[in-house]
């Protein structure tokens, strides 16, 4: 695995990082469609109301919690072997609530789930970090994120399809992790590694302009999270109970997020400076627009305004916090991000819940978040004025 001194990385591996990346995705949202048929299932359990989402949503607050020392751990032993080692993994815990019962257990396996997609997606980036720099880097994260975004909607559709066999059936999905074993450990290598497994150069993380792209990242990832979680019961609010249609109507967002990621490249151009306001207050509005109705097509548009600014916040959020990150310190700054960005995927739904349970429903706690989307695009726009965004190297 000791890397020649002239590799060069090219398609291949790209392809296999951005398939890699995608496995995050998987997690996330496979199972949404079906998050009603399981409150059904386990509808005697106390508390089934807060346990059946976090099923879906616990391994994001793991990957927050584990992501920063998976960011330290992959600078240390080499980004390869982790996430040859988390592939295999994430596919015996992905699968385990085939043959789960007890709703504990099921959260349980999710947790594994969890810290397995955090080292992922933390060696998947942080090789990317490693292979290119510059515009290309930067293109190729926005890739990323255009990829991930493009799995999410054959997996929402696929989990939606599936579903209609049983909540059960979306979990064989989480196989597909072993089909990138092989590849991986054929065609990816570790930049920078020494004998011994262990970067060569180990320098300080710098926390000073990580801090605030982070905490942005908290936000970000609360909005982004809000109606991939939400959408299915706010369209069960309204009538719509079949797990193939609410699986096409998250397809749909998710293309939108797909568009947008796919033009980060060139939006990019415009500076963070004006992206960021920009995005979060197109997200804030597109969930305001979901409160406002009980139409079904109204309801659709402002979940695919909310998908297509989400899907150009993700990759400037990344890019903001890794672009002037050195290689010796990549993996703990992208650990970082990811983590993160996946404690505000956790915390987004019991945040609408406390914003429902104070507004006296789902979609009016939906709106309060969109409100609060609008404000930090106001903050942002007011702070980044006044300071200089780094451009991308």
């Amino acid at each position: 695995m000791t890397a020649a001194p002239t590799r060069t990385a090219g398609l291949p591996q790209l392809l296999v990082l951005l398939a890699a990346s995608s496995l995050s995705v998987l997690g996330a949202v496979l199972i949404a469609p079906v998050l009603p048929q399981m409150s059904a299932h386990f509808a005697d359990v106390p508390g089934v109301g807060i346990l059946v989402p976090l099923v879906l949503t616990v391994p994001a607050l793991v990957i927050g919690l584990t992501a920063p020392f998976a960011g330290v751990i992959v600078d240390r032993i080499g980004r390869v072997r982790i996430l040859l080692v988390a592939l295999v993994v994430y596919a015996a815990a992905g699968t385990a609530p085939l043959w789960l019962d007890d709703l504990g257990s099921i959260i349980a396996s999710r947790v594994v789930v969890g810290v397995c997609e955090a080292a992922i997606m933390t060696s998947a980036t942080t090789l990317i970090g490693d292979y290119w720099t510059g515009d290309r880097r930067n293109r190729y994260l926005g890739l990323q994120a255009t990829v991930a975004t493009i799995s999410a909607t054959a997996f929402i559709a696929a989990g939606g399809a599936l579903g209609v066999g049983g909540w059960r059936a979306p979990f064989w999905m989480y196989l597909v992790s072993l089909i990138l074993v092989v590849p991986a450990a054929r065609l990816l290598w570790t930049v920078g590694e020494s004998s011994s497994g262990e970067a060569s150069v180990r320098v300080p993380l710098p926390w000073r302009t990580l801090v605030v792209p982070c905490l942005v990242s908290v936000v970000g990832g609360a909005v982004f999270y809000a109606l991939i979680v939400q959408l299915s019961f706010v369209l069960n609010g309204i009538g719509v109970t079949s797990s193939g249609m609410i699986g096409a109507a998250t397809a749909v967002m998710s293309i939108a997020t797909a568009i947008g990621a796919a033009l980060f490249g060139k939006l990019i151009r415009l500076g963070r400076r004006t992206l960021l306001p920009a995005e979060f207050a197109l997200a804030g509005t597109g969930l305001v627009v979901v409160f406002a109705t009980s139409s079904l097509p109204v309801i659709l548009a402002g979940a695919m305004i909310t998908g297509f600014a989400t899907g150009v916040l993700l990759p400037t959020l990344l890019t903001w916090a890794v672009d002037r990150l050195d290689y010796a310190a990549r993996g703990r700054g992208t650990g970082l991000w990811t983590g993160s960005l996946f404690v505000g995927e956790f915390f987004s739904p019991l945040v609408i819940a406390a914003f429902a349970a104070a507004t006296g429903g789902l979609q009016s706690g939906i709106a309060v978040l969109g409100a609060l989307s609008v404000a930090v695009a106001t903050v942002l726009w007011i702070g980044l004025s006044g300071r200089a965004v780094v451009p991308a190297r």
